[in-house]
Formats: C-alpha cells, sequence, structure tokens
C-alpha cells in the first residue's frame, strides 16, 4: 500500500475547475492492470492540490484473481481512509482493472462512507481482446489471472457483476496506440477496450476524451473532468 499526503502549488487545471472539496472527504485511487500506483501519481497530486486526502494504492495486479485482487485493494484504501481523524466521504478513482476490482468489492461488501465513483476505461462490459488474443503466447504470463478474467466469455467477471448502485462516472477514450488490439475491439476504442463497453446500467454521466487507455489518467482533459464529478456528480460544465 502507498499512501502519501504532500502540499504542492496547484496546478492550473485545478485553478481553472474551481470545484472545492469537503476538507474531511478521501479519494482512494486504484490503478490498472500491469501498473502501480506511479501512473496515478499526477492524478494524485491534482487530487491533493483540489484539497482531497489521498490514498495512492498499489496491489499486485498480475499475481491474483479479480476476486482475490478486490480483497487486497480495496480495504488497503479503506483503512488508509478511515486513519484520518473526522473522515467525511470515500470517493473513488479507478483506471482500467481498478474499477472492476471495485465493483467486484461492493459486489458483497458494503462501504458506508461511499461517495462518488470515476471509472477511467473500465471493462465493464468485458474487452474483445482478452477473447481474442488470450491465446497468444505470454498472454497469461503478461496479464495475470486477473488478465483473463476481463473477456466477454465465461469466466468474465464484470459481466457476473451487476449495475452500479452508487452515484458513478465513466470517462472512456477513443484513441489507439495499439492497432493489434484495436484490430479486434469495435470502434471507436482506447486499444484496451472500446467505448461501448465502458458503460454500465445506472452509471450518472459518461464522457469520451481523446486519449488512449496507457495515458489517459495522466491527461490534463482526463483529471479536470475527474475533479469535476468529485464535486457535482457531474460532468457537466457548472
Amino acid at each position: 500500500m502507498r499512501f502519501v499526503r504532500i502540499k504542492r502549488l496547484i496546478p492550473a487545471f485545478v485553478l481553472l475547475c474551481p470545484i472545492a472539496a469537503q476538507a474531511s472527504d478521501c479519494v482512494v485511487l486504484l490503478h490498472g492492470l500491469m501498473r502501480s500506483s506511479t501512473s496515478m501519481g499526477k492524478m494524485q497530486r491534482a487530487l491533493e492540490a483540489a484539497d482531497y486526502t489521498v490514498a495512492n494504492i498499489d496491489y499486485p495486479s498480475r499475481e491474483h484473481t479479480v476476486e482475490e485482487l478486490a480483497e487486497i485493494a480495496v480495504p488497503d484504501g479503506l483503512a488508509a481512509c478511515r486513519a484520518h481523524r473526522g473522515l467525511g466521504r470515500i470517493h473513488f478513482v479507478t483506471h482500467s482493472l481498478g474499477g472492476i476490482l471495485l465493483r467486484q468489492y461492493l459486489s458483497t461488501h458494503t462501504i458506508e462512507e461511499l461517495g462518488r465513483v470515476v471509472m477511467l476505461g473500465p471493462p465493464n462490459r468485458g474487452s474483445a481482446a482478452v477473447d481474442e488474443l488470450g491465446g497468444v503466447p505470454g498472454f497469461d504470463w503478461l496479464n495475470g489471472p486477473a488478465g483473463r478474467q476481463l473477456g466477454k466469455g465465461d469466466d468474465s467477471v464484470p459481466l457476473k457483476l451487476g449495475p452500479a448502485d452508487f452515484e458513478l462516472g465513466v470517462i472512456a477514450g477513443n484513441r489507439t496506440i495499439d492497432p493489434v488490439t484495436s484490430a479486434v475491439l469495435e470502434d471507436p476504442d482506447d486499444g484496451r477496450v472500446s467505448v461501448a463497453d465502458t458503460e454500465l446500467d445506472g452509471m450518472a454521466d459518461h464522457v469520451v476524451v481523446d486519449h488512449s487507455h496507457a495515458f489517459m489518467m495522466r491527461m490534463r482533459r482526463t483529471i479536470e473532468l475527474t475533479i469535476r464529478f468529485l464535486g457535482t456528480g457531474s460532468f457537466d460544465e457548472p
């Protein structure tokens, strides 16, 4: 688990999106498959500048199943937030697999302090890339047990989970830097999941950005939209 609280200069894009956080609110960041908390570092710094407490969580995404990872990553984030005196709501910002881990956890647990959730490029309806490329040598070595569970077949975890019964905003990407994977995905896509497959019944809002799956969490537009949804429950301009 990685938990950092750093005071920094406020980035310009935070000033352009002046949605004040409740001083007691905490945001848990969950990175995606084959990534680490470092990939969410820019998001972390922007949220801290917007006056959120942030728990940026590391978890071994390639070593366990979705079910096992959900019981590792989400409790670590909750514990880090709950360690703060006067805690208000606990929000989540997730990338890719991180969103599925949260959905899996919520299918068997209740988070009393749960606030808003923003998912970046989540395979909420599974990814056809897993089914089409799962037989390629090295797939399991690269993606681990959880990666195998993100498809659309009988082993799909996302398709077994229910609709969102929490306040959810989804940000999807429509640019790709991986033409091989994109060739097996429905257009438009972000190189890992199609825009259509990021949607989830019950979500409060959905928006598409001109970024790829790999880098959307670091992009200014994505961060602006994330801060806006956490503050207002909508991606729309105030």
